[in-house]
């Protein structure tokens, strides 16, 4: 039972007890201890088992929860969880996927109208049933109606920042199993798609009946779906899929290189193959005339260069470009890394609903080899995020300008504001005001339902503001859970071009926006990019890595993101 497994098992106590209407000190409880559990850098197995460590002593553990630790490292299950997995209806966690519901609505529907599915759950709001229950009415119909394709799909596909932590479980479950002697994870999840439909694991192997019986021993599996000679299918924590296929050690880069996709890139891998005269597939690559000898298949790169190419890193497999970017002699396009970002423009603090200072933010954006950052808390109009009017504003930028000139090193913090486009059109900070600023975001966080023309003229106002200097997340998509707004995306970028801004790609993985369609659109423009975190703590830095895979999927060359470039060049294109 490894660390990740037991903040697994907190976090789903959690979810399940603020479905039943726990006390929300208790459900808080189990959101913390998981959270403290996932930071430790001990293991919680040595924790329990050194007499000279006290687990009740780390914060955010506590006896209750260092009891409940104990246990599940004895025996690998809470009891209470397997009770209130048992007592609670598996569609309640599907219905507060529906945006606006929440998990009181969500019991009430099913105590009230036995709602059991969401296809019953759709079908009393199209006879409206719904609207005739205490608290509920005839908007909330459409609201779940216009949900359920959102709960649907979330139900079906896991983001990526998700399916990170359940391959994180899972690889660490099975590196302790001494008979596998490769491990690797492919399909979607490998190429860093924002979501992923289910989890593709390849092992070598001697012994396959220990790694699947290792692999049933995983404490998150639900069922067996098939278990054969050398694949296993399992259903894990809320219904999904884990696929296990044991491969010859001759054949690991072959079936790599196959279960990676994507289906248009083994499409063109395949096409090139038979040009050559050969033939791939799982198992390796052949000649036409001889199919069951392979010459290449141990790596992935040997199956490339048999193929007169160079390795293409995974996240480029799309069938797009990349084929001909690693043909000899090619010069590919020198495509952004992580190592090449030094800001983050995009940030919160204590001012707002940030969980550090400005010094915190600053000291950890340097442990992470940024050179400068801009400050960008919330303005008044996000009043539940206590958003900064003029005053407190220029009082922050004052205290910005305080910690620069203490520091030494060159490191900056631009004065920055995520300043929000009211629903009637203007900024929500006057222009006296932003002229002030080093660097400016614009967003739409109220109003999101307001017509197509209505959204897209707000945000074309705030780029024809020569204080703005970019849209953050432009559609004000939350991938599972919120759907874009109706916007007019050809009239931004065009509005874009025509007054020199940025837009920025959201490097959360809640959200990711802009998509990498939306990319390769604005891309195509000429329109600079600038990935920031929206980080609100420290620890929020640290999706950056998210934003840049993004990136890299649509194409994105070092020098069209902003936050690659030194500081003096960004202020010289600021000051234009």
């Amino acid at each position: 039972m490894h660390n990740a497994d037991i903040a697994h098992v907190f976090e789903e106590m959690a979810d399940l007890l603020e479905l039943r209407g726990e006390n929300a000190f208790r459900v808080r409880a189990y959101r913390n201890g998981a959270k403290a559990i996932l930071e430790l850098e001990a293991s919680i197995v040595d924790l329990l088992a050194d007499p000279g460590q006290d687990l009740k002593s780390v914060a955010g553990i506590g006896s209750t929860l260092a009891d409940k630790c104990q246990v599940l490292v004895e025996t690998g299950k809470l009891p209470q969880l397997e009770k209130l997995r048992q007592e609670t209806p598996a569609v309640l966690m599907k219905m507060t996927r529906i945006p606006g519901l929440g998990a009181k609505k969500a019991m009430v529907l099913h105590q009230e109208l036995g709602i059991e599915t969401l296809e019953e759950l759709r079908q009393a709001c199209l006879d409206e049933r719904v609207r005739a229950l205490k608290g509920f009415a005839a908007k909330t119909e459409k609201l779940i109606l216009d949900g359920l394709e959102i709960a649907e799909a979330a139900s079906q596909r896991l983001r990526i920042d998700q399916a990170d932590k359940l391959v994180h479980r899972i690889r660490t479950h099975l590196e302790d199993c001494s008979d596998i002697d490769q491990l690797e994870f492919a399909g979607s999840f490998r190429r860093g798609k924002e979501t992923v439909g289910d989890i593709d694991v390849l092992v070598v192997s001697q012994n396959h009946t220990a790694v699947m019986d290792h692999l049933e021993s995983f404490a998150g599996l639900v069922s067996v779906i098939v278990r054969g000679d050398t694949k296993m299918s399992i259903r894990v924590d809320d219904q999904f899929q884990v696929d296990l296929r044991v491969v010859p050690r001759e054949s690991f880069g072959a079936a790599l290189q196959y279960f990676t996709g994507s289906k248009e890139h083994n499409v063109a891998i395949r096409s090139r193959a038979r040009k050559l005269g050969m033939t791939v597939n799982e198992y390796g690559v052949a000649k036409l005339d001889a199919p069951d000898q392979y010459v290449a298949g141990a790596t992935e790169e040997e199956v490339y260069d048999v193929l007169d190419l160079k390795w293409i890193p995974p996240d480029l497999r799309e069938g797009r470009r990349e084929i001909a970017w690693a043909e000899p002699g090619a010069s590919p396009p020198p495509l952004l890394s992580l190592e090449d970002v030094v800001a983050d423009l995009h940030m919160h603090t204590t001012a707002t609903d940030g969980a550090h200072s400005i010094a915190q933010m600053a000291d950890a954006a340097r442990e992470r080899r940024r050179t400068h950052i801009a400050i960008t808390d919330h303005s008044r109009r996000v009043s539940m995020a206590n958003g900064l009017d003029e005053e407190r504003l220029l009082a922050q930028w004052d205290e910005i300008d305080r910690y620069n000139a203490e520091q030494s090193d060159g490191f900056r913090v631009l004065k920055g504001i995520e300043c929000d486009i009211l629903e009637a059109g203007p900024l929500d900070i006057a222009d006296e005001v932003l002229s002030q600023a080093d660097w400016v975001l614009a967003s739409v966080h109220y109003g999101q339902k307001q017509p197509r023309d209505k959204i897209t003229a707000r945000i074309l106002g705030a780029l024809a503001n020569p204080h703005v200097d970019a849209i953050a997340h432009p559609t004000g998509r939350l991938i599972g859970s919120r759907p874009p707004y109706e916007v007019d995306l050809q009239a931004v970028f065009e509005a874009a071009v025509e007054y020199g801004k940025c837009l920025e790609l959201n490097a959360s993985p809640a959200r990711l926006d802009l998509s990498e369609q939306h990319l390769m659109m604005a891309l195509g423009m000429g329109i600079p990019i600038t990935i920031n975190t929206d980080a609100h703590s420290m620890e929020g830095m640290d999706v950056m890595h998210y934003g840049v895979q993004q990136a890299r999927r649509a194409g994105v060359e070092r020098d069209q993101v902003v936050n690659t470039w030194p500081l003096e060049r960004l202020l010289t294109w600021l000051e234009r």
